[in-house]
């Protein structure tokens, strides 16, 4: 999208599935699939995701078409997780607080420590998915 929006920001099923490359219909059946993804419904029944939601689309993306999985596998992963458990991640504190690249003390963060935080996320991602698969 044409659009530079915030990383907290909620996005519009077409933001959504242009940025993960899939079509609208996918993302729908998706949600049919999987318990997990909630986005916001207006009264109108137009979709806003939240950016975990958006994060929870990408690595089942990522399940189902870079590693194989099926549907049913993935849901397997998924059963009885909290999508805290799923992302590794603590869920949006608050989604109107811009992420900014600065340390806890206001001081820039590097190129290197920037290139830190992204391989501390992989491996939190991998580690949790590890324990996903040692729980099957």
């Amino acid at each position: 999208m044409g659009v530079n929006k915030s990383k907290s920001a909620f996005r519009s099923i077409a933001e959504v599935t242009e940025d993960l490359g899939i079509a609208p219909h996918v993302l729908r059946f998706w949600e049919t699939k999987f318990s997990q993804i909630k986005p916001m419904k207006t009264k109108s029944s137009r979709r806003y995701y939240r950016p975990d939601d958006v994060e929870l689309l990408s690595l089942i993306k990522e399940l189902l078409y870079e590693r194989r999985y099926t549907i049913e596998g993935v849901q397997k992963l998924f059963k009885n997780r909290s999508l805290k458990d799923i992302l590794g991640t603590e869920i949006q504190k608050d989604f109107f607080e811009e992420e900014e690249d600065k340390a806890e003390d206001g001081i820039e963060i590097t190129e290197n420590q920037k290139v830190i935080k992204i391989a501390i996320k992989d491996l939190t991602i991998l580690r949790n998915e590890l324990q996903m698969l040692v729980k099957i």
